[in-house]
C-alpha cells in the first residue's frame, strides 16, 4: 500500500491501468482533440475566468454578487493545459494519466480554489466548467450568448508591469457580449 495515495501499488492492479492507456502525453491530446467544442453557458448567466491567480479570486467575488444581484446562474471556467493541471490521484512516475483523469484533477482543484466565495452566496446557481485549451478561446465560447463575461485584468501570465493581459485583451476583442475587465484594489 502506498502511504501517500492509499493505494495498493501491486502490479496486478497496475495493469487494468496501463491497458486502458499508453501513457503517452500524446494519448491525452488526442483524447481532448476528440471532445466537442465547449457548450455556451447560460444565456440569462454570467460567465467568469478564473485561474486560480488572486486577479481570478477578485473576479469571482465581483462575477458572484452581480449574479446575485441579479438572480442569474454563474459559469466557472477554467482553461488548462498538461503543464498547468494538478497532477491527477493515480499520478505515478513514468505513467502518463488519461485526459479524463487530468480534466477530474482540475476539476477538483477549481472547485476548492473557489469553494469560499461560492459559500458566501448561497442559493446562487454555480457552474463549473474546465476545457482543455487556451483560455481566450474558451472563455469567448463558453460566453457565446451570455449575459457577460467576468475576466481579471492579469492572471498567470509573464508580464507583470502590463495594465490588461493577453487573455483579457483577447476576450474584450472578440467576446460577443459584454465583458467586465476587473482590477486589482490598489
Amino acid at each position: 500500500m502506498d502511504a501517500d495515495t492509499g493505494m495498493n501499488d501491486s502490479a496486478a492492479e497496475r495493469e487494468p491501468r496501463a491497458q486502458a492507456a499508453t501513457g503517452d502525453a500524446a494519448d491525452v491530446h488526442a483524447e481532448a482533440a476528440a471532445q466537442p467544442p465547449q457548450e455556451p453557458g447560460p444565456r440569462a448567466g454570467i460567465v467568469v475566468g478564473h485561474d486560480g491567480s488572486a486577479d481570478a479570486d477578485r473576479s469571482l467575488a465581483v462575477a458572484l454578487d452581480l449574479a446575485a444581484g441579479l438572480s442569474v446562474p454563474v459559469t466557472i471556467v477554467r482553461a488548462w493545459s498538461i503543464d498547468t493541471a494538478p497532477r491527477p490521484a493515480n499520478w505515478e512516475f513514468g505513467y502518463v494519466s488519461s485526459y479524463s483523469d487530468y480534466e477530474a484533477a482540475v476539476r477538483s482543484r477549481l472547485t476548492a480554489d473557489t469553494r469560499a466565495a461560492v459559500a458566501a452566496h448561497p442559493g446562487l446557481d454555480v457552474e463549473y466548467r474546465v476545457a482543455l485549451g487556451a483560455p481566450a478561446k474558451t472563455l469567448i465560447e463558453v460566453s457565446r450568448g451570455s449575459r457577460m463575461l467576468v475576466v481579471g485584468s492579469r492572471g498567470r501570465g509573464g508580464l507583470a508591469g502590463m495594465l490588461l493581459g493577453s487573455v483579457s485583451e483577447q476576450c474584450v476583442r472578440h467576446a460577443d457580449c459584454p465583458v467586465l475587465v476587473v482590477r486589482p484594489r490598489v
